[in-house]
């Protein structure tokens, strides 16, 4: 996930795709993404996320904030995502607030597929 590419708004160069896994105190596996995920950096994301997503029972919390673009085959990688952690007993949750991310779910009918919230989950027993 190495390759840089211009921006889609601005046409600036942009920073690499890159995704950072941890265990998040509210006990499930938190995935960061950053930069833009489209047809460069999709398959780089769905090799990283296939490797992330080969536990059973997975909670699984992909943050999309720091995401600056998403196009379809990005859309795509989260589709096959949810698929497998579905597959597995899994769940899989999205991190997202930006209103135009909000809106192209809506019009490609995959709000009511993702689990999103508008920030990450807290831990469990509810402390901060």
């Amino acid at each position: 996930m190495a390759e840089k590419h211009t921006g889609h708004a601005t046409g600036e160069p942009m920073e690499p795709l890159s995704a950072v896994a941890r265990h998040g105190s509210c006990g499930a596996t938190v995935v960061t993404l950053r930069g833009e995920i489209d047809v460069l950096t999709a398959p780089a994301l769905s090799e990283r996320l296939d490797t992330v997503t080969r536990a059973s029972h997975l909670d699984l919390v992909l943050d999309l904030r720091p995401v600056a673009f998403i196009d379809c085959a990005g859309l795509g990688v989260l589709c096959r995502a949810r698929n497998r952690v579905l597959a597995r007993q899994g769940r899989l949750r999205l991190v997202a607030g930006d209103a135009a991310f909000l809106r192209v779910l809506h019009v490609t009918g995959l709000r009511d597929v993702f689990d999103v919230d508008p920030e990450l989950p807290r831990p469990a027993g509810g402390a901060r």
